[in-house]
């Protein structure tokens, strides 16, 4: 009998985290790692601040070297996306027609980035930052810039703004909704980072819509028009206005998508030998009692160990607590849990100071809690909600002298 064979299409995070996990937990069988860039898995945070500042080079931002695949029997194919699924046969067809078979599939594929629909969003200089080229190509153009717009408030955006005001461009930042990062976090520490990038030099434009980019004679844009006719003058034009799942391969091999590949509690797709990980799956969360899509490095890494356990015959449902976490100026913003739909705000610390906690409730249940330069409130809150232990209630948040490790003492985690 054939030794079983685990083919994983998408060398990001959560596709090289998969395939080591398949031999850290004993997988004995054939493992393949396809990626469609030239180079080995690396890490992705970086590159809109520490990479995109100089601070970081390519080699530091690999996530393993290409040892770890030769020393642990895994294949690594780079530069060759998968063109083709078929589910039929078993096979996974390369775009240089080589095929692969496979018992188990995972599809890593990833999300790309969204693009601005708005004539002269193909002119020379208007840039989106999701692949290690993307980055490389922004960080050359920084260094002969002198005014960057950014498109777009939500992370990417504010990660390439602060960087750039950092390195001394003339920044402006257009969001169309009301507030930034309106998806991520509670409307309070929106503002205080409104507030942060304002006091940075940030030029930030709320409830606004770029129309259009102009260029000049030589084809390179030279700024934006606004809703209102407003213009901006701009050497170079970043676009973060989120990312669209790469659900291509899957859709056209007959799997469930929408906004995502579909999977069940144990991340399979609709069909039980193909999994689906990562920025691309949109799965059942038992934190917020819906499907969700999750782009962070925390979910792509807990997905890849859930389904490495299924695939070494230890299946577990998904139920890893989602976290997150941003690096602006000297703010460090680590959020636990999801707090959407949260009707009730309480504060630790003193925002004015820099270093302070907001707690999201939901009734008497803290969904979140988003900690800027507070550490130990994120770690603790992580800790309390992954083992189902008690949480505080907003009474108790806001009672005088509350400390989350006093807390936790008291509930013995």
């Amino acid at each position: 009998m054939a030794a079983p064979s685990v083919v994983v299409i998408g060398a990001g995070q959560a596709g090289s985290d998969t395939a080591a996990a398949l031999r850290s937990q004993g997988f004995g069988g054939r493992i393949t790692l396809v990626g469609a860039e030239g180079v080995l898995p690396y890490q992705r945070p970086p590159l809109s601040k520490q990479f995109l500042a100089g601070a970081r080079s390519v080699a530091d931002l690999a996530l393993r070297p290409a040892s770890f695949h030769t020393e642990r029997d895994i294949e690594f194919v780079g530069r060759d996306p998968a063109v083709r699924l078929d589910r039929n046969g078993n096979r996974v067809t390369l775009a240089s027609g080589r095929t692969l078979g496979y018992q188990h599939l995972v599809l890593a594929v990833g999300a790309r980035a969204r693009r601005l629909p708005v004539p002269g969003a193909r002119l020379d200089g208007v840039l989106t930052l999701r692949t290690l080229t993307d980055a490389g190509r922004l960080r050359d153009r920084m260094r002969d810039t002198g005014r960057l717009l950014v498109i777009g408030g939500g992370f990417v955006g504010l990660e390439v703004a602060a960087t750039a005001r950092a390195a001394g461009l003339v920044v402006t930042v257009v969001e169309s909704g009301p507030r930034l990062l309106a998806r991520a976090v509670s409307g309070a520490m929106s503002a205080h980072l409104l507030a942060e990038h304002r006091a940075h030099g940030v030029r930030v434009l709320l409830s606004r819509e770029v129309t259009a980019l102009h260029g000049d004679g030589a084809g390179r844009v030279c700024g934006a028009e606004l809703d209102g006719g407003e213009r901006i003058a701009a050497d170079l034009v970043v676009v973060g206005i989120g990312a669209l799942p790469d659900v291509g391969l899957a859709a056209e091999a007959g799997l469930a998508v929408g906004d995502g590949i579909l999977v069940d509690g144990h991340l399979r797709t609709s069909d039980p030998a193909v999994y689906a990980i990562g920025d691309c799956a949109r799965f059942p969360s038992p934190h917020t009692g819906r499907p969700l899509r999750l782009e962070s490095v925390q979910n792509a890494s807990d997905q890849a160990r859930c389904v490495a356990a299924a695939l070494c015959g230890a299946p577990r449902p998904y139920a890893a607590l989602p976290w997150f976490w941003t690096e602006q100026y000297g703010l460090r913003l680590q959020i636990a849990g999801i707090g959407t739909g949260h009707d009730r705000v309480v504060t630790l610390g003193d925002p004015s100071a820099g270093r302070f906690s907001l707690l999201c409730f939901r009734g008497n249940r803290l969904l979140a809690t988003e900690s800027v330069n507070r550490p130990a409130d994120h770690m603790i809150t992580r800790r309390l909600m992954g083992a189902g232990a008690p949480l505080p209630t907003p009474r108790e948040a806001a009672a005088p002298g509350f400390g989350f490790k006093a807390f936790q003492e008291a509930a013995a985690v």
